[in-house]
């Protein structure tokens, strides 16, 4: 090992003292192992009443796996709740709101590590999404910890609602034109069959054993029939990512026909909701479901062409300028169009203004993309942890036919499942593919956490 040698001397004005380094190591470090040495310190003082000699050895072993990531995070959960306690203090104690919003985050990432980590021999990895609905409903359902975590209802309908904007942003990112233009009338098949045929099958079931009345019937039976995009499309990308469906386009279908599946259940939800409060007429919620079609695919045409030209591709931090412009658009098209009165357009107009706006980038989308991924990231513990806050055992009525509305809700998944294979049956899939665009097409969670209470509320 080389070596150099460094020699000082220091007179003092009381008598004579040398103080000498005879050696020192050069530092050894190895790059790719977690072993580090430092320096190997001689040093010896003579003094004429004492004689020091001193040596010191410091090896440390960095910490890096599995403990290393659990001690980052840790400590980031920790830092979070002190910066937003230092700056809040009473909303980060017990019972606060930004305390629930902290502790479910937090809680939901968890779970959704935990339960991503289980690998069975013969199945798929599960989803972590799972993991965060199971922490939403335990912190929510969990005697003394329901008391410690208390959401406002406006905050989660908010963060909710960006939820969604970030990922319908993410679906239209993600829109192959070839396919969509391939596969366009598949594409609305798939969006109005299955759910209007679910709708009316609900309706059916719950009138005749359940006793409700033809318009309420109706009204459970477009909440329940909208899919969830907030399930539907991270898996639809993942999927777009590892090559599975793309040659044939099951992705974009699936991505695109989702908006489209929502606009209908929630036109179908607020018309049988005017009827049934006397809002409005039939004719005029039935005119501006239309209204929210149209308009919000003009104005997402609008704002995409907008974002192909602005800010220009010579700008500095044009990927991020690009990206902040697209979000902000995104949740003040959601926000604004539910202002406006027109809460189906916005979910449209996002994905269509995605759209548009990555066929101007071309290949320079792929950045934009990614810095909307990891805003999905950070936000998809916080959706899915506040759908399972929102499920609250102890508000079940035990007096309820329950048993019959689960008969409801299994029967209109089955019809849905076979509408939605018919729909497909010559479109020019495989048996497999079938099966699976009609299984993908099943998930509920957004759409009905998001509207399901709000006749009861309406009632009350």
């Amino acid at each position: 090992m080389e070596t150099e040698s460094r020699r000082y001397s220091r007179m003092e004005e009381d008598g004579e003292s040398n103080t000498e380094i005879v050696s020192r190591p050069k530092a050894k470090h190895t790059i790719g192992e977690e072993t580090q040495c430092n320096d190997i310190i001689t040093v010896e003082s003579s003094n004429p009443t004492s004689l020091q000699s001193t040596r010191m050895k410091h090896c440390s072993k960095a910490p890096s796996g599995l403990l290393a990531s659990v001690i980052t995070t840790v400590f980031m959960a920790a830092l979070l709740f002190g910066v937003v306690w230092s700056i809040t203090q009473k909303q980060t104690s017990p019972g606060g709101n930004l305390f629930g919003i902290i502790s479910l985050f937090l809680c939901a990432m968890f779970g959704g590590k935990l339960v991503g980590m289980i690998h069975l021999p013969t199945l798929p990895p599960f989803p972590p999404l799972l993991g965060m609905l199971l922490a939403g409903l335990l912190l929510r359902n969990v005697p003394y910890v329901t008391d410690a975590v208390q959401i406002d209802p406006a905050w989660s309908a908010a963060l909710r609602n960006i939820s969604l904007a970030i990922i319908l942003t993410r679906a239209g990112l993600g829109l192959d034109p070839t396919a969509l233009r391939r596969l366009k009338a598949v594409c609305v098949r798939v969006a109005v069959g299955p759910c209007a045929v679910e709708a009316s099958t609900v309706a059916l079931m719950s009138h005749f054993l359940m006793g409700l009345p033809w318009i309420w019937a109706f009204i459970l039976g477009f909440v329940l029939s909208a899919v969830s995009p907030a399930v539907v499309v991270p898996s639809m990308l993942l999927l777009q990512k590892e090559g599975y469906g793309v040659e044939k386009g099951i992705p974009t279908l699936l991505m695109a026909a989702g908006s489209f599946d929502d606009i209908l259940s929630i036109t179908g939800f607020t018309t049988c909701l005017g009827v049934a409060f006397a809002s409005g007429s039939s004719l005029y919620n039935l005119g501006r479901g239309m209204l929210e079609v149209g308009g919000g695919t003009i104005v997402g045409i609008i704002l995409g062409l907008f974002l192909h030209f602005f800010p220009s591709s010579d700008q500095e931090d044009v990927v991020l300028k690009r990206s902040a412009m697209l979000l902000g658009l995104a949740v003040f098209s959601v926000f604004g169009s539910r202002v406006a009165g027109f809460p189906g357009a916005g979910g449209l107009c996002t994905l269509v203004m995605a759209f548009i706006a990555s066929l101007g980038w071309g290949d320079q989308k792929a950045p934009v993309a990614a810095v909307v991924g990891r805003f999905w990231d950070f936000f998809q513990p916080l959706l899915f942890g506040l759908i399972g806050a929102e499920i609250k055992i102890s508000t079940l009525n035990p007096n309820l036919p329950l048993g019959l509305g689960l008969v409801c809700i299994s029967v209109g998944l089955m019809v849905r499942v076979l509408v939605t294979l018919s729909v497909v049956l010559f479109a020019g899939f495989t048996l497999k593919e079938k099966l699976f665009i009609a299984v993908a097409w099943v998930p509920k969670a957004t759409v009905q956490a998001a509207i399901g209470s709000t006749s009861l509320d309406m009632a009350h």
